[in-house]
């Protein structure tokens, strides 16, 4: 009903829009009372724990889980767009050095845009699905080249040149280090990426479907989730829960520590989520991880863990705060040999697949997000005084 101010009464919702139902999705979802989250109908754990990279964004974009036909030609068709054009190629040294203290998720907003213009990418608005997915496909897989490559020219190396040959984990180690990734290494990295695809409406998810909605072309949506994510509330922990780690230093100082910043109100990083009330399963994954690959790290990370949550339940009662995805992330990332200015590059080399597929389904919708703000400044409408 139209109000006295002449404009549409706006709808109480909660701050920042939490629980907020604003669309449909065939994609997956969290739920955080159970402890539990899926791609489509299957448990996204269980798709790390069993399948492969490529199996898992197969079914992200068509729906459905190949057979080892579809997964043989689906891995030699991402492999081939793997490689920069040369106009990309010629441009990075540049993006590399301008970007070089904020690092590669700075330079890959400039470079993915760039990647996007060469290619033509439409409006999602002016093509079809056809289209669409072609140009999701490119990007999802010009991500990891590009975020390796921009990587290593910040370290003054020479990018390495993907490998069609290799899966896209293998690959991806491969690209970043230039030596043959050990199987181990490579396991671990694959099944977090496969953890990180997608997990529900998150900041930079919906920041991708907004951009969606107008029609904009796919690496404009790509772009603005890359923004989202690159804060620290968002996909920036990881490297902080081990600055954490780094901080403590030893298992003495691990009480007075915590105990110190949780009495001051302070944030422990890779502790807490918007979503969970029970143990983050995917921090549950990577634990076990962790411990497969061992080491002192590890066991002070358990240590640090296991303090943490009794000094919070003891501190801040009826919280129920746990342990979350970036903490065993960080660990995981840091055994198997990526660089700490990485780790949230990587967070985005996997959840550029769930951006694409919410892109993807946001396409299909037509209707632009446009939510309202209520208005609670001076009252208008005062007289504009001299100048």
């Amino acid at each position: 009903m139209p109000s006295t101010t002449g404009r549409t009464a706006p709808i109480d919702v909660p701050r920042g829009l939490k629980g907020v139902v604003v669309t449909e999705t065939s994609l997956g979802d969290v739920r955080g009372v159970e402890g539990f989250y899926h791609y489509r109908e299957f448990s996204a754990v269980e798709l790390a724990e069993s399948r492969t990279f490529e199996d898992v964004w197969h079914l992200m974009f068509h729906g459905a889980l190949p057979d080892a036909a579809e997964r043989a030609a689906f891995t030699a068709r991402t492999a081939a767009l793997r490689h920069l054009p040369a106009q990309v190629r010629a441009a990075l040294p540049a993006v590399a050095r301008a970007t070089a203290p904020s690092g590669p998720l700075a330079g890959l907003r400039t470079a993915l845009s760039l990647a996007g213009a060469c290619a033509g990418f439409s409006p999602l608005y002016d093509i079809d699905a056809e289209r669409r997915r072609a140009d999701a496909l490119a990007a999802c897989a010009l991500v990891p080249t590009l975020l390796t490559a921009l990587h290593r020219l910040g370290q003054g190396l020479e990018p390495v040149e993907p490998r069609d040959d290799l899966p896209h984990a293998a690959n991806y180690l491969w690209m970043l280090t230039g030596r043959e990734p050990e199987p181990e290494r490579v396991r671990a990295v694959e099944r977090y990426l496969i953890s990180t695809v997608d997990h529900g409406f998150n900041a930079s998810t919906f920041t991708a479907r907004v951009i969606a909605s107008t029609g904009a072309d796919l690496a404009a949506c790509l772009v603005g989730a890359i923004g989202a994510l690159s804060g620290p509330l968002h996909g920036g922990a990881p490297s902080r829960a081990l600055d954490t780690l780094d901080a403590i230093g030893t298992p003495d100082r691990i009480d007075g520590w915590l105990r110190e910043r949780i009495l001051a109100g302070d944030r422990i990083m890779g502790f807490g989520h918007p979503v969970y009330r029970t143990e983050d399963p995917r921090s549950r994954m990577l634990k076990g991880i962790a411990r497969t690959l061992g080491g002192d790290l590890v066991d002070f990370a358990v240590q640090v863990e296991e303090r943490a949550e009794a000094l919070l339940a003891e501190l801040k009662p009826g919280r129920d705060l746990h342990v979350n995805v970036e903490f065993y992330a960080g660990v995981v990332m840091e055994l198997c040999g990526l660089p700490r200015q990485m780790f949230t590059p990587t967070f985005a080399a996997a959840r550029v697949v769930g951006w694409s597929a919410n892109v993807l389904e946001q396409a299909e919708d037509g209707k632009i997000i446009r939510p309202a703000a209520r208005y609670v400044g001076p009252p208008p409408a005062r007289p504009v005084p001299a100048a």
